[in-house]
């Protein structure tokens, strides 16, 4: 059965040209196409889409809005288009934490130029999160957790520090789920890296973990999330002003520290040292993803050899698998998200069928579990 598909989008070039791209895959029917927010959601409730396609700048009322709407009344997978600046980029992030599973550049010029490339890549994208677990959740706004007391005068580090007064974590959309049979507690081990990978559905996921951690976290901690490199910047930023513990964009020569973590910025490859220093390298052409978590996870082993805890969470393909494969051979921990808290089970899917989980764990569990197994 075709992939049902409603197109929102202002633009009628963009509408049509959305459509006929979607309309030209058997395995699509473009069932609807709504000019703003409020037509989206009436559509979304008449037609019952599998998928929507989203923009976010649209009169009457805007994307993120609408998004917030639909996963209240009728939960369903919405891949937003984005531009690709800093703003389209802080946009694309309230809009994922709205409820949007995926992203996509809003880029005419590409359309024009790559009309295969780009119907190939949509295509791929909208058949992909018909399959999340969208759909069948609903949306719950956890009770915020209270920012800690001041102990001293607040630290002006760009790095933080463990006296600094982090913000209280904002709350953030989580699905609620049936539980699942989950692995016991982890025990403690002197970690000397947490190292974490996803993709989609991650920028959410990344929240739920990372604002379970206090600001006083003893390990170094790398992040690896395929996105643009138009948006790694401002999703630090972000998880930042969220976070008790700092995060900032990885440079060429950022030395990790425990209560830091590292964002891999997009379009490049992220790799570690043995004296815990991090090498941003170009991002290799033949490679299908810019940072790619198996190249971190890589070098982590052979840096840190039985030292590292590295967490998959949610997102698609297999990308990770390959780095943990040689994580497990140097005798680190490996952990995945479990299949009911994931919005796409791709990453975490290919840890566990390939024998590699020493744990899996329900996303709301992870942060905890990372506590306990460090602290």
């Amino acid at each position: 059965m075709a992939v049902k598909v409603l197109v929102v989008d202002d633009s009628g070039f963009f509408r049509r040209r959305v459509s006929e791209i979607l309309s030209a895959d058997s395995n699509i029917q473009v069932v609807g196409t709504a000019t703003n927010g409020k037509e989206a959601i009436d559509q979304a409730l008449a037609l019952k889409p599998d998928v929507i396609t989203m923009d976010y700048e649209m009169p009457m009322m805007d994307g993120i809005t609408a998004v917030r709407h639909i996963m209240q009344r009728c939960p369903t997978p919405v891949l937003m288009f984005s531009s690709l600046t800093h703003e389209g980029a802080r946009v694309t992030l309230d809009a994922l934490d709205a409820g949007a599973v995926d992203f996509l550049p809003k880029n005419f010029e590409d359309i024009s130029r790559n009309p295969e490339k780009v119907k190939q890549l949509l295509c791929e994208k909208i058949l992909s999160i018909s399959r999340s677990n969208r759909r069948v959740s609903a949306y719950s706004a956890p009770a915020p957790v209270a920012a800690p007391a001041p102990t001293s005068t607040p630290s002006t580090s760009s790095y933080g520090s463990s006296a600094a007064v982090r913000p209280a974590p904002a709350p953030i959309p989580v699905r609620t789920h049936a539980p699942t049979q989950s692995s016991p507690a982890p025990k403690r081990k002197a970690y000397k890296l947490v190292a974490i990978g996803t993709s989609t559905g991650g920028p959410v996921a990344l929240q739920r973990v990372l604002t379970q951690l206090p600001a006083n976290f003893p390990a170094p901690i790398v992040l690896i999330q395929h996105m643009p490199a138009a948006f790694t910047k401002a999703f630090a930023e972000r998880l930042d002003k969220l976070c008790r513990i700092s995060v900032k964009e990885a440079e060429d020569g950022d030395i990790l520290r425990p209560g830091l973590a590292l964002l891999a910025p997009g379009g490049k490859q992220m790799m570690i040292d043995g004296r815990g220093a991090v090498k941003i390298l170009p991002g290799d052409e033949r490679l299908n993803y810019k940072p790619c978590v198996d190249i971190t996870f890589g070098s982590a082993a052979k840096s840190y050899g039985d030292k590292v805890l590295a967490v998959v969470l949610t997102g698609m393909g297999a990308d990770g698998r390959e780095g943990a494969r040689l994580l497990k051979q140097g005798g680190s921990s490996i952990w995945a998200q479990d299949e009911a808290s994931c919005v796409i089970y791709g990453m975490p899917m290919a840890i566990v069928k390939a024998e590699l989980a020493d744990a899996v764990y329900s996303l709301d569990d992870i942060g905890r579990h990372i506590v306990e197994a460090c602290i």
